[in-house]
């Protein structure tokens, strides 16, 4: 089974040295735990794309440790991009700019546009600076399947096909970053742990575009995100009839009505007061629990459709039974 390490200087070491080396380390950022390699390193991200039976038309996100090095990856960056680095770098927000000859085709799936963030964990800062690298890193699990927000998440999917896991946690977002392209008219291509309200605040209005069969971004196939068992989103004043044969687990947005507590075998609340970042934060945690627990359905409420509300019902709509 793979080595778990709890991020300490030792352990990042180790990893930094791995991902120099052409290896695989999963590793917390504040939005999910991510799969990393060395972006300069094209053998290194192609294994990314086999561990993860990820389809080589998907770019991958770099992540780097100091703002200057957008410059190095990206031939040009913008007005607009200096002002959303300036505002919300470090944080969980990537940006995809006209890349530059350094990054392998492997790495952008063969476009002229590479997507690159800074997080804000400090773990994760940690292991970029260590390695002295660029590193690619899409999250760490089995394509299309939930995210994963702790490190026996990780080890779950992935189990020995990498070569270490650093434990820093549970991941303080709990759903993936915000991506923007900016190389024409700036669009939201996934939905994210940075709300598009916050970005308008600063450059005006975007477009959004979250469905592509040729993703110019990770997240935006029809189907992502999805647990093993059947997932559907519950209409607005729909009244559920199940099957008393029927195993059916419940998402809860908030604490749940009285009836339903007779209808589910199993219930998950995403947050008992309403907060919708406490239920980012929780989304993929509790979706894990409820595909372990031996049910033949997952009902989900929706939740309301303003800030992170946004993201978390892109991906439940992608996780859902078409």
């Amino acid at each position: 089974m793979v080595k778990i390490l709890k991020a300490d200087e030792n352990s990042l070491k180790k990893a930094a040295l791995i991902i120099r080396e052409g290896g695989l380390v999963a590793f917390p950022t504040e939005t999910v735990y991510g799969l990393g390699a060395c972006a300069f390193n094209p053998t290194a991200v192609a294994r990314i794309f086999e561990v993860k039976q990820r389809p080589r038309f998907d770019p991958i996100i770099v992540h780097i440790g100091d703002f200057k090095d957008i410059y190095k990856l990206c031939s040009k960056v913008n007005e607009k991009a200096k002002l959303l680095i300036e505002k919300f770098w470090p944080g969980p927000l990537t940006l995809v700019l006209p890349k530059s000859n350094i990054i392998p085709d492997i790495v952008t799936a063969g476009l002229d546009t590479v997507a690159v963030r800074m997080p804000s964990h400090p773990i994760a800062l940690k292991l970029i600076k260590k390695a002295e690298v660029p590193i690619a890193a899409p999250s760490a699990n089995l394509f299309g399947y939930l995210s994963p927000t702790t490190a026996e998440h990780v080890a779950e999917q992935l189990g020995d096909k990498i070569d270490l896991i650093i434990d820093g946690g549970k991941c303080p977002i709990g759903v993936e970053s915000t991506v923007l392209d900016l190389t024409n008219e700036p669009t939201v291509l996934r939905l994210g742990g940075l709300p598009i309200e916050e970005i308008e605040k600063v450059i005006g209005k975007v477009k959004v575009l979250t469905l592509s069969e040729k993703p110019r971004s990770p997240g935006q196939l029809p189907r992502h995100y999805s647990p093993r068992t059947p997932l559907k989103i519950i209409k607005e004043n729909e009244e559920l009839t199940i099957q008393k044969n029927v195993k059916a687990g419940l998402l809860a947005f908030k604490q749940p009505r009285n009836k339903y507590k007779f209808l589910f075998k199993e219930i998950e609340v995403l947050s008992e007061s309403g907060d919708l970042r406490e239920a980012a934060c929780n989304l993929f945690s509790c979706l894990h629990k409820l595909d372990k627990a031996g049910l033949d359905v997952i009902y989900a409420e929706p939740v309301p459709e303003i800030g992170l509300g946004r993201a978390i019902m892109d991906r439940l709509r992608k996780a859902e039974i078409k």
